[in-house]
């Protein structure tokens, strides 16, 4: 059985999404932020990084297996599904690796430096004047791109719009994705209007950035 370790308004939601999505049975162990932010100590007992998400499975031969990085697990959830979720043709499959890496190699750091300059008085409002061109930078190739498809990867959903999900639901959140951005709106809307996603949503509990 799969073991989700999830913490509140955290990346984990898109690994209980991913797997509605792939129909995997999972159990889920929740956990709450402490009053920094940060996750609690008891997630080290898991894995020694302390971070979420993380997922336990078993091999065919029933070892353990225990992975971190969301990308990775969401790569991982694809082999083990056969390919679901994952590029069909060899064009998709340049989007598709594209886009699953960019979430946390591009946009998340940006986000992140956002939220700490957001934190620092005087000096962080000119830090937050540059962050915001930066990201301004990130939300109109976004907006081009899925102005020319539905989905990241193409005509159908993938495991790169689940990683895309969390940082693009935190930018209209905090870092100022708007109407403007009418594509990338509209796909919000549609990934959370998937069955999968609500489900996943009922399953997981609060989520700050659903909305």
């Amino acid at each position: 059985m799969i073991i989700v370790h999830h913490l509140n308004n955290s990346r984990s939601q898109r690994i209980l999404w991913m797997l509605e999505e792939l129909g995997f049975e999972y159990d889920i162990r929740f956990y709450k932020r402490d009053a920094d932010m940060s996750s609690p100590a008891k997630m080290r007992r898991i894995h020694s990084l302390g971070k979420s998400p993380i997922l336990e499975d078993q091999d065919e031969n029933g070892r353990p297996i225990t992975l971190v990085e969301t990308g990775a697990i969401c790569e991982y959830l694809v082999d083990k599904a056969g390919g679901r979720m994952g590029p069909t043709n060899p064009n998709e499959r340049i989007l598709y690796r594209q886009f699953l890496h960019y979430s946390e190699g591009s946009v998340m750091p940006i986000l992140f430096a956002a939220l700490v300059a957001s934190k620092i008085p005087l000096l962080g409002k000119l830090a937050a004047r540059k962050v915001r061109a930066m990201m301004d930078v990130h939300l109109n190739f976004i907006e081009t791109e899925l102005s020319s498809r539905p989905w990241f990867a193409g005509e159908e959903i993938t495991a790169a719009d689940v990683m895309m999900s969390f940082p693009l639901e935190a930018a209209k959140a905090r870092a100022g994705l708007g109407k403007e951005h009418s594509s990338t709106m509209a796909w919000i809307d549609r990934i959370h209007s998937r069955p999968a996603y609500r489900k996943a949503l009922e399953k997981g509990g609060p989520y700050a950035f659903a909305n």
